[in-house]
């Protein structure tokens, strides 16, 4: 059974089509074409003759009720008088009539459609209406690609169900567009550079296939190495969340490279307008990519490039790159865009420095970039890079040549090949020039090096290859654990809300956020309301000076706009002036009822503190989104930030302090103490906790955090909900799947052992290990058929895959027994339900350490398992046992699953309808 497998999303649109193989749409056996024609210049006619002049190893049917055949094929008055099973009807027929149509399709059993026609959602509510009967004739029986699209073409297997002119050539790479337009570009294009496709792929306005489903197919596929995307929008919080579920699960083994139009506002309104979808911040757009391990790319001509590169060369471990040429100026060129684009220039080693000047002319650079003059042959260039590739100091090696009187392009490329491969490195290559030089770059492709025309665009291939690889180990890097992030006060949070709630208030005064934060472990400074002068300056006495008064409002969120903050009061007489004058200035400027009193706390001054901001609010498409960075009163004016999607683990809260300038100045400057970052990270982690629990908060900002080397506290809170008239399942949900707190439960052994079931998490891979460590032979022969080795069990890149569940799309739960006497916890236990790939079906898997067998913990693990297929709407849970395990076989049958064998067979199946 596989270890990583999808789980469903509860929260689909009702219309949405669950889960189905996709395999009718690309790999039919027999098409049908609903709306074919003979009419010169007609879609219907093109679309058959791609269909008949490209052999896909089945029949076309044209279905015309006017024409007794098409292009001399028989015609069908519908689809019901098909004589042959249809797996793909394409459908190019007046928008009104396709409901109707499709519900004729889903009679007569075709599974899947493509819909070409135009006039749906980007025309408006009458559309929309139209898209929604759609679904309804749908019904959950078939998968439908469009409607507004030019087609699927799969190159490899013949077949081309587009009205595109010509067929693309295939390859290894699949190409998914939102525009029709640009696809036709695009092929155009290819055919020229004879540039290949596993698929070619139009999706239109995505009414049921969307971007998740055909990127888990092509993940799926064999023949395609990298999926290249152009997205116009993203699509619903739906689309995005599937989006992103299947991008997190491909892009570990295959790239996805995705341009998207839209950064500038006016560009957004044109693609909405287009695509007729939800168009968000693209900001956050570039967040979710960086989470999932999406390369994003500005031009079309870097989306082949880059795929190109990546096929070819590793990822580079760092961003510092290595230049080698025969020209200065180039170097510069390639210097100035590496270091724009968050690169560095590697820093040449006194043992590199050495070798380089042995056999360098006098005159070379002595740094780098390495000239090597521009007298240079192949044996110096070659010799160059051989010394500069074995450095340990630089992550990549770009090479430059410009042609010269004595320059031997192709020479030099010939003698580079051998170098062409470097353990860990990429080598890229920036061949200028002509005609003199296509000789050269076409043996250097060969050998696998990518070559480019401009040293500024190799430089910046490096960087996108480093940010691309940068992201993929924050996927997959082990987080170190915060205890407090496990034991959050979670129901006096909701406490908190709901009261605020039941006064009819949206906006949390700073007393009520500063306590939620405090159930989130979140340090706050102490708080008090204070009503009169009087109180004030008791409440500021007994405290202790200095003191801070703030304006204590039930309505206006950002007190130092309306003169409502008064800081370092040193004594009574200070204390009764700022409370007399906040109340003077609110009501001048805004009206005295918004004056309730004031809040009284010490003033804090931590030494060599930084103001921090964390926030989130809500996006459209992605719903709750994290903002860190440089706070205080001038946020706005520096915009020093980053973005990111919860929830958060540790690495991930690096990640997004990483982006950011001032964090440069937190890990220590100009002889400040380096701020405590394991906390901070920490602090992150809980406050996306926070955001992603508590789905009533609509905003929050915490400005600022105040953090120094010894602790960090929260001086300033500003909480808002969402309207009160909210229905709960209105309530944006996270992108990214939270981590699943129903399912932690307690439970008793036989022998009356304590144990914790609970969600895995990516912190539980050292426990793993030590799980791993005892378990008996027999034990791991059972369980994985086969006499698996510690080493391939316990190997980090197997175990990252286990332990960095996405729990929409696979349920690992652990069995944990709590510390004793200063031990850690222990894991003993561990069961998998995984949902298989366009079904409604999943396997479980258990698997218990031999010293706590025959306990019931298996029997409640799989209880626990089936309960969860029961929440998350499957239909069925099986399960391949061997033979010899009886013991897993009678704690299937126990739990009500059907258990069968054939004679001979070395395997039972286990299998439960829901």
């Amino acid at each position: 059974m596989a270890d990583s497998v999808p789980m469903t999303d509860r929260a689909h649109d009702v219309l949405r089509q669950e889960p189905q193989s996709l395999d009718p749409i690309f790999r039919p056996r027999n098409v049908a074409v609903i709306g074919a024609t003979e009419n010169s210049g007609a879609v219907g006619r093109t679309v058959l003759w791609n269909l008949i002049s490209n052999p896909f190893g089945g029949t076309v049917y044209p279905v015309n009720p006017k024409r007794q055949s098409v292009l001399g094929i028989k015609a069908y008055p519908s689809i019901a008088a098909v004589p042959a099973k249809v797996d793909l009807a394409v459908l190019v027929t007046p928008a009104a009539s396709v409901p109707g149509l499709i519900g004729e399709c889903v009679d007569a059993g075709v599974p899947g459609a493509i819909i070409i026609s135009a006039g749906f959602k980007e025309m408006g509510p009458p559309g929309v209406q139209l898209e929604r009967q759609i679904m309804e004739r749908a019904r959950g029986k078939m998968r439908i690609i469009g409607p507004n699209c030019l087609g699927v073409m799969n190159p490899i297997g013949g077949l081309n169900a587009t009205f595109a002119k010509g067929q693309a050539r295939p390859g290894k790479v699949a190409f998914i567009s939102q525009s029709g337009a640009l696809c036709t570009a695009v092929l155009d294009w290819s055919i020229q550079e004879q540039v290949g496709f596993s698929a070619f792929v139009s999706v239109g306005s995505m009414l049921d296939v969307g971007w998740g489903d055909l990127i888990d197919h092509l993940g799926n596929d064999p023949k395609t190495s990298s999926i290249l995307i152009y997205m116009e929008s993203i699509g619903d919080p739906r689309d995005a969340r599937a989006f992103l579920s299947a991008a997190r699960e491909v892009a570990l083994t295959k790239p996805i490279i995705v341009i998207k139009p839209g950064r500038s506002e006016a560009a957004a309104k044109a693609a909405a307008s287009h695509t007729g979808s939800l168009t968000g911040s693209d900001e956050v757009l570039d967040a979710a990519f960086r989470r999932v391990g999406v390369l994003r790319v500005n031009d079309i001509a870097d989306l082949f490039s880059m795929a190109e590169t990546l096929a070819k060369q590793p990822r580079p471990r760092g961003n510092r790159l290595c230049i080698v040429t025969n020209a200065g100026g180039p170097g510069v060129l390639a210097t100035d865009a590496l270091v724009a684009n968050g690169g560095e220039l590697a820093p040449l080693s006194p043992e590199i420095l050495g070798e380089l000047s042995g056999f360098l002319p006098a005159a070379w650079s002595r740094n780098n970039p390495v000239d090597v003059l521009g007298d240079a042959g192949a044996d110096r260039y070659a010799k160059a890079l051989e010394i500069c590739a074995k450095d340990p100091h630089n992550d990549g090696v770009l090479v430059i040549l410009t042609p010269q009187d004595m320059t031997e392009p192709t020479q030099t490329a010939e003698a580079l090949r051998k170098h062409a491969h470097v353990d860990g490195k990429p080598v890229l290559a920036s061949w200028m020039g002509g005609v003199e030089v296509e000789a050269g770059k076409a043996i250097l492709n060969r050998a696998g090096v990518p070559t480019f025309e401009y040293p500024d665009t190799a430089a910046r291939a490096f960087c996108s290859m480093f940010r691309y690889a940068y992201a993929l180990r924050a996927l997959y890097e082990t987080p170190s654990t915060d205890e407090r992030a496990l034991n959050v006060d979670r129901e006096r949070a909701r406490e908190i809300i709901a009261g605020v709630r039941a006064s009819g208030r949206t906006l949390l005064d700073e007393v009520e956020s500063k306590q939620l934060m405090a159930a989130y472990g979140i340090p706050t400074v102490p708080t008090a309301v204070a009503r009169s002068a009087d109180e004030a300056v008791a409440t500021a006495g007994e405290m202790g000076y200095p003191a801070v008064l703030k304006l204590y409002s039930a309505t206006i969120t950002h007190k130092t706009d309306v003169g409502g903050v008064k800081l370092d009061l040193r004594d009574d007489d200070a204390v009764r002036r700022a409370f007399e004058e906040i109340q003077e200035s609110v009501s001048r400027r805004a009206g005295a009822q918004h004056f309730q009193g004031v809040t009284v706390q010490p003033m804090i001054s931590l030494k060599d503190a930084y103001e921090i901001i964390l926030g989130s609010s809500i996006d459209p498409q992605f719903g709750p989104v994290l903002l860190f960075g440089a706070g205080g009163q001038l946020v706005e004016i520096f915009k020093d930030r980053s973005l990111g999607l919860p929830p958060l683990n540790a690495t991930l809260a690096r990640r997004m302090m990483e982006q950011t300038r001032i964090y440069r100045a937190l890990k220590g400057v100009r002889g400040r103490k380096p701020v405590d970052l394991t906390m901070l990270e920490h602090l992150l982690v809980r406050f996306s906790q926070l955001v992603i629990e508590q789905r009533w908060i609509s905003e929050i900002d915490i400005n600022p955090l105040s953090v120094s080397a010894e602790e960090a506290i929260a001086l300033d809170a500003r909480v808002v909900l969402h309207p009160p008239d909210t229905p709960e399942s209105a309530l944006p949900r996270s992108a990214i799947r939270e981590y699943p707190t129903q399912y932690v439960t307690e439970l008793e052994s036989k022998d009356g052992q304590s144990f914790t079931i609970r969600p895995i998490r990516p912190e539980d891979e050292p426990q793993m290990v030590e799980f791993h460590k005892k378990l008996s032979e027999r034990t791991v022969r059972l369980r994985y058929f086969y006499p698996m080795q510690l080493d391939l069990r316990t190997a980090h890149e197997r175990l990252t895959r286990v332990c960095f569940a996405d729990y929409d799309r696979e349920m690992a739960l652990v069995v944990e027994k709590p510390p004793a006497g200063g031990a850690q916890r222990q894991i003993i236990g561990v069961g998998r339900l995984s949902k298989l790939p366009g079904t409604r079906d999943a396997e479980f898997a258990l698997l218990i350490s031999d010293e706590h067998q025959r306990q019931g913990l298996g029997s409640r693990l799989l209880g626990l398992l089936v309960q969860i297929g029961r929440d998350e709407g499957l239909s069925r849970i099986s399960a391949d046992i061997l033979a010899e395990n009886v013991e897993m076989q009678r704690v299937a049958q126990k739990l009500g699953f059907r258990v069968t064998r054939e004679i001979g067979d070395s395997t039972a199946r286990a299998e439960l309808t829901l």
